[in-house]
């Protein structure tokens, strides 16, 4: 089975069918999946499932999907974000009980994508994972450079003027791919980096000050509270 090919294979599957290693939940529309090469601490993939009128290759990705019908690729992305805010307070659940705290989290499309089959990405945004290995698979998650499109922005096309939607919906790949090639910039505080692993490194170092400014504020909260007790009590 082709590692390129296997999201296809996954939206065809019964939800029953598949391991709890690949499956994290399902909905009447999609399957969420976990990202086999997460590049943060938290990465899920949401797929359309196959279902009629649609067929496999109309959700082969998201160009396909956007020069089809209109109002049905409209269902079928509103009904991924729907998902994924179900998906995001799951996750931010879960990050409050391993780490007692939340952050951010992103939804969105790539550009040009390696895999067949239309996923939407939701990750939270440290990008601090050891699958991270080059420059492709940093900046196609860079919020600011253009490959990744948010969820919110590709709705946003299907209610702009139809001259606009249909430049946005050619999704040039040619155009896309070059987005991949440029230099490494931190997002958060717009470094440049001269290799990944020093845009490793410099991540993992801005993830430890945002978990120690969090754990302190939740040691302060915790001294607060405690003083509003012993108050109380008196």
């Amino acid at each position: 089975m082709s590692n390129l090919t296997i999201l296809r294979t996954y939206a065809l599957t019964n939800p029953s069918k598949l391991p709890p290693s690949v499956l994290f939940s399902h909905s009447p529309t999609s399957l969420t999946v976990y990202d086999a090469f997460p590049k943060s601490i938290f990465h899920f993939l949401i797929l359309p499932r196959v279902q009629p009128p649609l067929v496999a290759s109309d959700l082969s990705d998201l160009r396909k999907l956007l020069n089809g019908d209109k109002e049905r690729a409209k269902e079928v992305i509103a009904a991924l974000s729907e998902d994924a805010k179900t998906l995001r307070k799951e996750i931010e659940e879960e990050m409050l009980s391993r780490y007692g705290f939340k952050w951010g989290i992103w939804t969105g499309f790539h550009g040009a994508p390696s895999m067949d089959h239309l996923h939407l990405h939701v990750l939270s945004d440290d990008l601090c994972s050891d699958r991270m290995k080059n420059k492709k698979h940093y900046n196609s998650f860079h919020p600011k450079l253009g490959f990744f499109l948010d969820v919110d922005e590709v709705l946003s096309w299907f209610d702009a003027e139809p001259s606009y939607y249909s430049a946005m919906a050619k999704l040039d790949t040619k155009h896309y791919e070059a987005m991949l090639k440029t230099d490494l910039v931190c997002y958060r505080c717009n470094a440049n980096m001269k290799n990944i692993p020093s845009l490793k490194a410099h991540l993992q170092e801005e993830w430890d000050v945002e978990t120690r400014r969090e754990k302190a504020k939740m040691e302060r909260r915790r001294e607060m509270e405690e003083k509003d007790s012993t108050k109380v009590t008196e």
